[in-house]
Formats: structure tokens, sequence, C-alpha cells
């Protein structure tokens, strides 16, 4: 880019140790691919969504772009009311239903922790208003944030729990709802759309990016594991109730707070078969990783609706990076997804997106390949929810160069025209 587009992008954001965010009075914004700085187009950046998050990263040098010589530069340190002050690099956590295209360009030589499990984006400031490197790839009212409003939640959770009584799994579903902030929970109280089911202690992976289980040299999670098995009769009255009443009714099996819900394929399915009974009504999901094709058919034999799939990466060796698998294979998943799709379930790909390793080309061709095996009608683009250096250290190095986010999803539109590209689950019923 010339010097003059270059004085045109957003100044680079920097906080001091306490969290406070100010505009560098220079140095322009950069972002990352991968582990490398990029430079940012017009094109690439959007107004902040309202309903976005900042956050500062401690001990992480912010790398900012200098106008007058187009370099990239570690700013350690600022000059503020006539003293250095330690910079610290600022990130953007987007609101639902937007993909970022850069990280937050970083210095992580100094962390010595490990970043909560958030997705971290690229983030200036400029014309009294911030910018990010991102896209809209979907928009659903029954995830807009503004949707949400706890003066509305809480009343409606005492309703739901004087005419429901207090089970054990009621007593969790509260707490996702009124302290986790989990949106799917909150929906069950407001008895409204997508409603979670979750009922596994145990998983069959150790993601890096679990959001519920960490170790102890790990970073907090963000979920609470829920820490029971729930009863069948329990779990059937919760759904059948939801199907029943709430406008574009989904239950889901397979959250955030649980592990992985094939463990619980048996009481998943007894469960399905009793709700099935009581109504037709409403779609019944399940969310899992597709480790078990025998154990995915039982459930789908049951009455399951839809199926997504989750994956970060099409390429075993980079899947395997990341799931840490326990007794499964990549191709497992595949013939999981296969299986879907000829039982007739509406089948998605919750594929986890990382810039600098998703938009690889090496990664379209193995996702070229999935798609045209597979069938695949939905794809959504997640963004993946964990700490940037931690994901790099972990991955396969390769050559593969990355085309951009916004590239490889234009291209995967002109050559796949008939998947859809999404953020959520969808009522299928």
């Amino acid at each position: 880019m010339a010097s003059r587009d270059l004085e045109s992008l957003p100044f680079m954001l920097w906080a001091d140790e306490n969290g406070r965010i100010y505009d560098h009075p220079r140095f322009r914004m950069a972002g990352f691919s991968g582990s490398t700085p990029v430079p940012l187009e017009a094109e690439d950046l959007k107004p902040m969504p309202d309903l976005s998050k900042l956050f500062f990263l401690p001990h992480c040098s912010p790398i900012g772009l200098d106008p007058s010589t187009g370099r990239y530069e570690t700013v350690s340190q600022v000059q503020m009311d006539g003293r250095r002050r330690k910079c610290c690099a600022v990130s953007a956590f987007l609101e639902p239903g937007w993909v970022r295209t850069h990280l937050p360009a970083a210095d992580y030589r100094r962390k010595s922790y490990i970043l909560p499990m958030w997705a971290y984006g690229a983030v200036g400031f400029k014309d009294g208003q911030y910018w990010v490197s991102a896209f809209r790839i979907e928009y659903n009212h029954r995830w807009d944030p503004r949707n949400y409003d706890d003066r509305q939640l809480l009343p409606s959770i005492r309703a739901f729990v004087r005419s429901h009584g207090t089970g054990p799994l009621l007593k969790h579903l509260v707490h996702c709802a009124a302290r986790n902030h989990c949106f799917a929970a909150k929906n069950l109280f407001l008895r409204r759309w997508e409603a979670p089911m979750p009922v596994s202690q145990g998983c069959n992976a150790a993601c890096l990016g679990c959001l519920s289980m960490q170790p102890q040299n790990g970073c907090e999670a963000s979920h609470h594991r829920i820490t029971f098995r729930p009863s069948r009769r329990e779990i059937v009255s919760l759904s059948a109730g939801h199907l029943k009443f709430a406008p574009d009714a989904i239950v889901s099996f397979g959250q955030g707070c649980e592990g992985e819900p094939l463990t619980e394929y048996e009481l998943i399915a007894g469960s399905i078969k009793e709700i099935r009974e009581e109504t037709d009504r409403g779609t019944i999901n399940l969310n899992t990783n597709g480790s078990r094709p025998e154990r995915l058919h039982r459930i789908a034999e049951a009455g399951l609706d839809s199926v997504r799939i989750s994956l970060n990466s099409a390429r075993p060796e980079f899947y395997r990076a990341y799931y840490r698998p326990k007794n499964y294979q990549f191709e497992d998943v595949l013939a999981s997804i296969t299986l879907c799709r000829k039982m007739g379930l509406y089948t998605m790909l919750n594929y986890l997106v990382f810039p600098g390793i998703t938009d690889q080309e090496e990664e379209i061709a193995a996702l070229r390949d999935l798609i045209q095996r597979t069938g695949i009608p939905f794809i959504h683009f997640k963004n993946l929810n964990i700490d940037p250096h931690l994901y790099l250290e972990k991955m396969p190095k390769t050559k593969s160069k990355a085309i951009g986010m916004n590239n490889m999803v234009a291209l995967l539109g002109r050559e796949f025209p008939q998947v859809q590209l999404g953020y959520f689950n969808q009522p299928v019923r």
C-alpha cells in the first residue's frame, strides 16, 4: 500500500497495565494471518458491531504499522503524561454472526499464561469509532444479543421453576442462564427458539479449546461442565414441554457445558423416543464430534432431526492436533457425516475457523474434497475460541499459502452455491 493509503487505516489501539484503552497517535492498526502481519485493505475493515467486546492482552506488546515507513513495529512503551507507559495489545470479540478475518497483531514472547477461551480479533480506532477486520456471515434475530434482556429473564426463571420444580438438570440450566449467560439456556426459560439439553459428563477427546474442561496449567474454563447424569424423565419433561409450545423450537443435545454427547448415546436415544411419543413438533438436534458412527446411527433411528458435527480442519493432522481424539479416527468423523446424509438428517458442519490456518490453500483443497465426498449442505463458520499463540504453537507447520478469509468464503460460494454458509443452527420442522 502507498503511504497515503496507510494513513487512511485506523489507528493502533493499546492498553495500559490496568486495562485502560487508548489509540496511538501515529501507528496504524495491523492484523495477523496466523503468526504473520499482513496488509489490511479497506474491504477488510468494518465498524465494530455494537455488542462486541474489547479485551486487553497483559504482557503482550501491540504491533503497529508505521505509515511513514510501511514497516511493522512492536510498541512496548508509549510516552504519555510525561512518563513512559508499558503497552498491552487490544483485541475484539465479535458479536454472534460475525467472522474475524485477522488476529490481533501482538508480541506474545513475554506472555507466561494461556489466554481465556475467546475468539481474539484485530481492532483499531478512527473517526470516533472502533474498526474490526471481519465480515458478517449471517444475521439471525433469534441470536441477536439485543433480544436477551435479563430484566425479562429473571422473572421468567422464577415462573418456570414454580411450574416445573427444582430437578438437578433444571438447576444446572438456571445456573447456565443466570450466571454463564448462555443464550440457549435463556431461551428455555423465555420459552422460545433453541434450548439446550446437556447430558454428558465425559468426553472422548481432549480439545485444546474445550470450553468446559481445562488442565490445571491452562486457563479457567468458560463453562461449568455438568457433574451428574440427568434422568430420562427430566430430559423428556423439559424437552417435550419446550418443543410443544416454543416458536421455532429446537432442543439441542451437545452443549458447551458438557462433554461429548455420544458417550451418553443410550440415554439420548431413549429420551428422544419418549419425546417423540409426546410431540412431533419442533426440531431435535445433536451437536457432536461425530466420533462414533454406530452410536450416531442409534440416536438417528430414535427420531433425531438434525446434527451438527464439529471440525477445526478438514486435514486429519490438524484435526488430531486440536481434538486429540481418544479411540477414534478422523475417518470416523467423515463416516458420521456420510451416514447422517444417507439417513436424511439435516446435516451441518460446525467449522471452527482461524485466520491463517483455515484459509490455507491446502485446507481449502481438503474442505473441497470433504464437501464433494459428503454433500454437506450447511457449513457454520464459527470463530475458534482459543489463545492464538497456543493454537499456532500446537498446529502442524506447513508452507501452504493463506489466501484470506474473505477470499476463501467467496471461493466456496462460487464453487458450491448449493452449500449454505452461516453461523447458527436452523429449525427444520
